[in-house]
């Protein structure tokens, strides 16, 4: 047996033991066919703030659905190396979100998070974490919000890093928790956790992939279509519309870039399509096998169209902005 499979056994008992109910003799069944719903909390994880909509339709979602938005934390990557544009970008959406009448919207968070370091030994709980406020404030929202019935949703849109400190800083932050993660892609040689996003980190990707149950959303679609020109003059006259107006020829015209279907997949259940479970394969940690009872769904496709009908409608509904 490899080293790798050996570290990977226990973890993914507990999982599928989380995922089966026997933790809690109240679980609940999940509206759809992931382990998260529009009932669960989420923590919102990204760098950039002006590529994609992720963090406008999170906190769209959670005025107009049951969803809380509890927690947004922002971090750096290469491609958005400051850390302070990033979350002046993020502090810029809320303030408009909250000017418009959307409430109990969370402040978000910087976080310094590099990359972690896998250790010489190979095992995830050698890892040394970093301690990282992103990290911290994802155990606190799992300790107040998460359960096995309904757990924290803990979307993502960049690297894993903050996401995997969490757990080294409190494994038991698989039993309150799902990752919903804007991540990898399918190719002739099956799905896999690398680029987009997954490859700013291999390791804390590798750590969230196997020791937490987990959510790749690789249904990408033309985000370029959710805001056009051509419906301009329909978004709502206040802040947040001004907002999203202003950010649009930001927006990039690339599928991978639409990290906003990690908040749609968890927050409306009927968004995932084509779900399929998987496991880590033995030899290559990126590459993804079919495994019926594994500990991770995959997102082939999200009905992208439905989504964005129910984003306009919000929108432009009067009683969206208080």
């Amino acid at each position: 047996m490899s080293l790798r499979r050996a570290a990977l056994l226990l973890p993914l008992a507990m999982v599928q033991a989380a995922c089966s109910g026997q933790l809690d003799a109240g679980y609940d069944v999940p509206h759809g066919a992931l382990p998260v719903d529009e009932r669960s909390a989420m923590v919102v994880v990204n760098d950039g703030a002006r590529d994609n909509w992720q963090g406008e339709y999170a906190a769209l979602l959670a005025a107009t659905t049951p969803l809380r938005l509890v927690g947004i934390v922002v971090n750096a990557t290469f491609e958005y190396p400051s850390l302070e544009t990033n979350l002046a970008g993020y502090t810029d959406l809320i303030a408009a979100a909250r000017d418009s009448g959307l409430q109990g919207l969370p402040d978000p968070v910087g976080s310094a998070a590099p990359a972690l370091v896998k250790p010489e030994s190979e095992r995830i709980e050698d890892t040394k974490p970093n301690g990282s406020a992103g990290a911290k404030v994802i155990i606190d929202a799992a300790k107040r919000w998460g359960t096995v019935a309904h757990p924290l949703a803990i979307a993502t849109g960049g690297a894993l890093t903050d996401v995997a400190d969490a757990w080294l800083l409190d494994p038991t932050l698989a039993d309150r928790a799902v990752v919903v993660a804007s991540l990898g892609m399918s190719d002739g040689s099956g799905v896999r956790t690398s680029n987009p996003n997954g490859g700013r980190d291999e390791w804390a990707t590798f750590i969230a992939t196997s020791r937490l149950r987990f959510v790749q959303v690789s249904g990408y679609y033309d985000q370029l279509a959710d805001f056009p020109d051509a419906r301009r003059g329909e978004l709502p006259q206040n802040a947040f519309g001004d907002w999203i107006a202003a950010k649009s020829p930001d927006i990039l015209d690339l599928l991978q870039a639409c990290d906003q279907v990690s908040v749609l997949a968890a927050a409306l259940p009927w968004f995932a399509q084509d779900v399929t479970r998987l496991r880590i394969d033995d030899t290559d940690l990126t590459l993804l096998d079919a495994d019926p009872e594994g500990p991770i769904w995959h997102v082939g496709r999200g009905d992208s169209d439905r989504a964005r009908e129910q984003v306009w409608a919000a929108l432009t509904n009067p009683n969206t902005f208080h």
